[in-house]
C-alpha cells in the first residue's frame, strides 16, 4: 500500500494500509491532504476528500451525483463553506491526520465494498458510506437532496452489475462510457445508418 501512497505521511499510510485503496484514489487522498495543508487544517475531513473526488478528472463521483438529481454547484458551494468553517492551526508543522469522521467513512466504505464483493474500495462507495455516518458531510449531502435510495440507484446504474475487482475499474468504466456510444439509444433516435446486408 505504501507504494500506492508515496506522498502521504506515514501516519496516513498506516490508516489506509488495511484498506484496498486503488492507485487512482491515492491521488485524490493526496489532493485532499494538500487542500487541508493549504488551508492550515490539522485534520483531513470527509469534505476535503469529497472536494478532491469532485475535482477528479474522469472520475465517477460527478456522474453519480448528477444522476441523483442534485445541483453539483450547490454541493460545491456547501463544501467550500464547510471548509471555511474548519479551524485553522497557524504555525503547524504540516503534519495532518485523518479526522475521526474520515476514518469512520473509510472503515464503512471498506465494509460496504465487502458487502458488494469488491476487492477494492471505490469513490462511489465513499459517498454511500459518508451518507450513513453522523457527520457534517452527511448532513450536507442530505441538505442538497442526496438520498440513500437515489445514490444506490445511481451507483447501480453506473456500475451496470460490475464489481470493483481491478484497481483501475473506475478509470476503465469512465473510458468505456466516454469512448463508446449507446447503440440502442442511437437506433431509437434514428441516428444509425441502415445495415447493408445479405445480398
Amino acid at each position: 500500500m505504501q507504494a500506492l501512497l508515496p506522498r502521504l505521511p506515514t501516519g496516513l499510510q498506516q490508516v489506509l494500509m488495511p484498506l484496498a485503496v486503488p492507485p487512482c484514489h491515492s491521488q485524490q487522498i493526496s489532493d485532499a491532504q494538500s487542500l487541508a495543508l493549504g488551508r492550515d487544517h490539522q485534520y483531513i475531513e470527509p469534505e476535503h476528500i469529497a472536494t478532491a473526488l469532485l475535482n477528479q478528472q474522469g472520475g465517477s463521483v460527478r456522474t453519480i451525483l448528477q444522476q441523483t438529481g442534485i445541483n453539483l454547484n450547490t454541493l460545491r458551494s456547501g463544501l467550500a463553506q464547510a471548509l471555511e468553517k474548519l479551524p485553522r492551526v497557524k504555525g503547524a508543522s504540516g503534519d495532518v491526520q485523518f479526522s475521526r469522521d474520515t476514518i469512520a467513512c473509510f472503515n464503512l466504505t471498506d465494509k460496504i465494498a465487502q458487502q458488494h464483493n469488491d476487492q477494492f474500495i471505490s469513490s462511489e462507495l465513499f459517498l454511500l458510506a459518508a451518507l450513513e455516518t453522523k457527520s457534517r458531510f452527511a448532513d450536507l449531502l442530505v441538505s442538497v437532496g442526496v438520498t440513500k435510495k437515489a445514490l444506490q440507484t445511481a451507483i447501480d446504474n453506473v456500475r451496470a452489475g460490475q464489481n470493483v475487482n481491478d484497481p483501475n475499474a473506475e478509470d476503465v468504466r469512465e473510458a468505456l462510457e466516454k469512448y463508446t456510444s449507446d447503440l440502442t439509444e442511437r437506433a431509437e433516435q434514428g441516428k444509425l445508418d441502415p445495415v447493408i446486408g445479405d445480398a
